[in-house]
């Protein structure tokens, strides 16, 4: 089995594990949140309902990307990794809403919570979390870095949960809960909106950061018979798989040699940045 074999199925791997531990502890959360009435956990546990659902959804897309090409899909289903990623980010910003909305009307309703009980909780979520977390962290494409950074925001979440249940343990109050609620999806919203803009960018085609498209065109401008580089792009498929092309123009060509000595030369420009596919239509200056 081959090294990238062997990521893609971790890949999956990661995801699928990432989607039933949320979604049990989702369903665990509800239940036992309503029992020691704490707005944090119940509005967690919504939150995690509706990242369960982005998570089948991550799982889903990612396996759907591993289809080679075919007559629909020329470039194969990569995309439908970055697909994922986006629709994980937007229930996110709406999870979001939802808790805010719920930790504003518990700050002008107060209720006492279950102090003891939020301990329990936190330390549970912390555990289950803290595993998938220590899972994924080595992930490469976006779609999971997503599912990681998440994940590892409930970690935190849930180390704040279980900081303030022990002060309300201590010094009973019905405003610690509201207020640590929006302090977690405040840093929640913050991490989230900077992978959207990310996600976002590459759907439209941005160049990848780790690439610098006028450096490549400058080292192929300064090879032997090269008079102009046009129509030079550079796109990613999922935020790891990068896609190049361009016109390289020609001078002074006596024969096919010294045509594909050119692309020869062109294509180690490129070799470092271990491109998935990279086309190269040479031009001939006279035509």
């Amino acid at each position: 089995m081959s090294q990238n074999h062997h990521h893609t199925d971790r890949s999956t791997s990661n995801l699928k594990l990432a989607f039933w531990m949320n979604l049990g502890f989702s369903i665990f959360e509800i239940i036992g949140g309503i029992y020691v009435n704490s707005v944090a956990v119940v509005s967690d546990a919504i939150h995690d309902l509706g990242d369960s659902l982005s998570l089948g959804t991550a799982w889903y897309c990612e396996k759907k990307s591993k289809q080679k090409a075919d007559d629909q899909y020329s470039y194969g289903y990569g995309r439908y990794s970055l697909l994922g990623a986006l629709i994980n980010s937007m229930v996110l910003l709406l999870g979001s809403g939802f808790v805010i909305y719920a930790a504003i009307d518990r700050l002008i309703h107060p209720e006492s919570s279950d102090a003891l009980g939020m301990i329990v909780f936190a330390i549970v979520g912390i555990a289950v979390n803290g595993f998938v977390v220590l899972r994924m962290r080595s992930s490469k494409k976006l779609n999971e870095k997503v599912v990681f950074w998440h994940m590892l925001e409930d970690v935190l979440g849930w180390t704040a949960v279980l900081i303030a249940a022990i002060v309300m343990y201590f010094y009973p109050t019905p405003y610690i809960d509201p207020i640590l609620s929006l302090a977690i999806t405040g840093y929640i919203l913050y991490g989230v909106f900077g992978r959207l803009k990310e996600t976002l960018y590459f759907f439209l085609q941005g160049v990848p950061k780790e690439v610098q498209l006028s450096e490549i065109r400058t080292k192929i401008l300064a090879l032997p018979n090269v008079s102009d580089v046009n129509h030079a792009h550079v796109w990613s498929l999922d935020g790891e798989q990068n896609i190049f092309s361009a016109h390289v123009t020609v001078y002074a060509i006596k024969n096919i040699e010294q045509v594909s000595i050119v692309k020869s030369q062109v294509k180690e420009i490129l070799k470092p940045h271990h491109l998935k596919c990279s086309t190269i239509d040479i031009e001939i200056e006279e035509e």
